[in-house]
């Protein structure tokens, strides 16, 4: 009867600081989340100002694609605002911030081609821009992405596992 109170004592131990390792871990994740959605936001503000100014300067065809990658970048981080550790809603912002930097670098040079070779005065300013917004995102990215493994591994690691099924814990994607 003893050694069997003991012993429950114990488990109960271990899983409570089990629970509050993994809840722990998930608040870092989701702090991380919220410096990367500030970088994320003014990298959607630049576009915005750069839509603004731009008017038709470039090609329609390569703003309307920024445009659409913009919309579609924008409808994805709304979903991971409101749960940033699901993995699906995650590969969504993922695959949508690729395609807007896939349709941003055709519109440097749809406007590079059309100023012969370089990008022309207009769009310096936007370039030089995104390319220091990049350079001061990439740390919170990495800090997100560093916060998830650590998440993704106390959920993988038993006996912390079993808890994270009972709990509904589930892994995180990184972006």
């Amino acid at each position: 009867m003893w050694t069997t109170s003991v012993v429950l004592a114990v488990l109960v131990f271990w899983a409570v600081g089990a629970y509050n390792r993994l809840i722990r871990l998930r608040s870092a994740a989701l702090q991380a989340f919220a410096v990367l959605d500030g970088h994320l936001v003014r990298w959607l503000a630049l576009l915005g100002e750069y839509e603004a100014a731009a008017g038709a300067a470039v090609g329609d065809h390569a703003q309307a694609a920024v445009a659409a990658a913009g919309g579609q970048f924008a409808a994805a981080l709304a979903v991971v605002r409101a749960r940033p550790l699901d993995a699906g809603a995650a590969a969504a912002l993922a695959a949508g911030a690729q395609v807007l930097e896939t349709a941003w670098q055709s519109l440097v040079q749809s406007a590079a081609l059309q100023s012969e070779g370089v990008a022309p005065p207009a769009l310096a300013p936007w370039v030089q821009q995104r390319e220091q917004l990049a350079l001061q995102s990439a740390p919170a990215q990495q800090q997100f992405n560093d916060a998830v493994a650590q998440y993704n591994a106390a959920v993988a690691q038993f006996p912390a596992s079993v808890l994270a099924w009972l709990f509904d814990f589930r892994k995180a994607q990184a972006l």
